[in-house]
């Protein structure tokens, strides 16, 4: 018995449905088949994130089987911020002036000395708790100079409709890392020691220096004139630019509202140990987890033009996870709400990063980044000192469920505040940067005309 011509055709129907639908959601590759130097840059910091990964979870470890003191632990944030903060307004301003490869390659080079300086301290029969403090400020500055000029060279690598597909595929790469990453860390530095974990870190720089000096020199951006110079005026005319565009700074105050507030990193060597030794690389691995799972999924996402909302109800969603992540007392049922959370926060990334690249006309790209790197940073750092003290004054768990309700209050907060953000359209946005991007054309062109 053979089918009906009716039902064959209604079969591939389905078929061609399920397979657009799966296309619909699926990550978006096109980037990498399309752009030569985006695949380099892609596998070099693939690499290269891989090996931090594992620094960022043996470092505050080691502090940790050091001091035995969630206060040491959280005050790692403080030695970062400071130069995190100076240094990502000099490394914006670098990267609009200065060959942004070429930045790359000395930040990775100094960060690569900075793991050798660890692999000798733990090397030492008695490591130096103080030294870990000070290669970890080292750290926070080199990656203000690596993180704008990274941050400003990737737009230039791919067309503008490609950037949603582009913070996707960071965020696959990021969250990927840092799931196998922080698994093996754990594994790494208490069967092969703390120097072994850095060492391997420090090897994946090689590999993403590589990559870096293979890709094509970028054009930098037309100057207007020749007395356009690193200097603090263009930091002014940076933050000037930023804070005249409320969806930008809504996308920076999000973020650090939800991270100062909802990030309860610096606590998980001791949560581990509460929920009878647990291993802590699943901790630092559940949130990248669920970033992987939304990044997987992310093809939807060039779907949504209310980037804001999105942002919003993304941040809302994080500190309500992590706030049941604090009151279970199961193990598996925390390590779920953290990779909600992490799922939340990667959706999160995505429009905020779409909202950047989209946007914000190249020639400002260096700057803006240092901005976004001090909004995406911030959280993290003093969250971590955060949690730390109201860990140590009132226990963990108050620590971990206030910080979440303080995330989610903040969010409707900032929500009420910000309007326009919140009424964010993608499509005004990367239209206005074509007509900014038009017009400084348009002006060079005269500027550098014979008078």
């Amino acid at each position: 018995m053979t089918d009906s011509p009716d039902s064959t055709n209604a079969s591939e129907q389905a078929n061609s449905k399920g397979k657009g639908l799966l296309r619909a959601f699926a990550l978006d590759l096109s980037p990498l088949k399309t752009s030569r130097d985006y695949r380099l840059l892609f596998t070099g910091q693939f690499v290269s994130q891989f090996g931090s990964s594992i620094s960022y979870v043996v470092l505050p470890w080691q502090m940790y089987q050091l001091t035995k003191s969630n206060f040491a632990v959280g005050m790692l944030g403080v030695a970062e911020f400071v130069p995190m903060f100076i240094m990502a307004f000099v490394g914006g301003v670098l990267a609009d002036h200065i060959d942004r490869r070429r930045l790359i390659v000395i930040a990775e080079i100094g960060l690569a000395i900075c793991c050798g300086i660890l692999v000798l301290n733990s090397l030492l029969p008695q490591p130096r708790a103080w030294l870990i403090f000070v290669v970890a400020a080292m750290f926070a500055a080199l990656n203000g100079v690596h993180r704008p000029a990274m941050e400003a060279l990737t737009p230039r690598l791919v067309a503008p409709e490609q950037i949603p597909a582009v913070a996707s595929l960071s965020m696959f790469r990021g969250s990927f890392s840092f799931i196998i990453g922080p698994a093996l860390a754990g594994l790494i530095a208490t069967g092969f020691g703390a120097a072994t974990a850095f060492a391997i870190d420090a090897a994946t720089f090689v590999v993403s220096i590589l990559a870096i000096l293979l890709i094509r020199s970028v054009p930098m951006p037309a100057k207007l004139n020749d007395d356009e110079r690193p200097n603090f005026q263009s930091v002014i005319e940076g933050l000037k630019y930023a804070r005249s565009r409320q969806e930008l700074m809504g996308t920076y105050l999000i973020d650090i509202n939800a991270m100062f507030f909802g990030m309860p990193i610096a606590l998980f060597p001791a949560i581990a140990e509460s929920f009878g030794g647990a291993s802590v690389g699943l901790f630092y691995a559940m949130p990248a987890a669920g970033a992987f799972a939304v990044s997987l999924t992310s093809g939807w996402t060039s779907k949504i033009n209310k980037h804001g909302l999105a942002v919003t109800i993304a941040a809302a969603v994080w500190g309500a996870a992590i706030v049941v992540f604090g009151l279970v007392s199961s193990l598996w049922l925390a390590l779920l709400f953290l990779a909600l959370a992490g799922a939340a926060d990667a959706v999160s990334g995505v429009f905020r990063m779409t909202i950047w690249n989209q946007t914000i006309p190249d020639h400002m790209r260096g700057r803006l980044a240092g901005i976004e790197m001090i909004s995406y940073l911030t959280g993290p750092y003093l969250g971590n000192a955060e949690a730390g003290l109201v860990a140590a004054r009132f226990g963990l768990r108050t620590s971990v469920v206030s910080g979440g309700v303080l995330c989610v209050l903040g969010a409707g907060v900032l929500a009420l505040l910000l309007p326009k953000f919140i009424r964010y359209d993608g499509r005004e946005g990367l239209s206005r940067k074509q007509a900014e991007e038009a017009a400084r054309t348009a002006q060079t062109s005269r500027e550098t005309l014979p008078q």
